[in-house]
């Protein structure tokens, strides 16, 4: 499933378990990418560039700036943007909350990897796979 970030959100379980029950999935796999740009805000930057304007942001060697006149909203405060500061332990993350999800069978191997957007290889990130062993 794919999403910012490529992050194992509510919606993507939810997608995960409609394709096993309904479909016959018989694996996962969670591959993030390098350069990512979920590396480059967190979710208060998010939401504080959110709450000034809805316009587009701009980003520079000091940082995002919001340059659109408001209003924003601060609705931005109920939502997780689900960034990450180490591509790798979000690839861990993933797996294991996929992994740990009561609807996700045991059964089902979970793997995770890194889309190296330059070379083109799909790197294994081995505690990731390690920690999405089908039981």
């Amino acid at each position: 499933m794919r999403n910012a970030g490529g992050r194992a959100s509510d919606d993507t379980i939810r997608s995960l378990v409609i394709s096993y029950k309904l479909l016959g999935t018989k694996e996962f796999f969670v591959i993030h990418h390098t350069d990512c740009g979920m590396l480059l805000f967190t979710d208060d930057i998010m939401r504080d560039l959110l709450a000034s304007s809805l316009e587009t942001a701009t980003v520079d060697e000091t940082g995002w700036h919001d340059v659109g006149q408001g209003p924003g909203s601060a609705e931005a405060r109920n939502i997780a943007f689900l960034t990450f500061k180490n591509l790798e332990q979000s690839v861990v993350d993933d797996v294991q909350r996929i992994r740990q999800h009561p609807l996700v069978p045991a059964t089902i191997p979970v793997y995770g990897y890194i889309y190296d957007v330059k070379s083109g290889q799909l790197l294994e990130v081995p505690a990731a796979t390690q920690i999405g062993q089908a039981k």
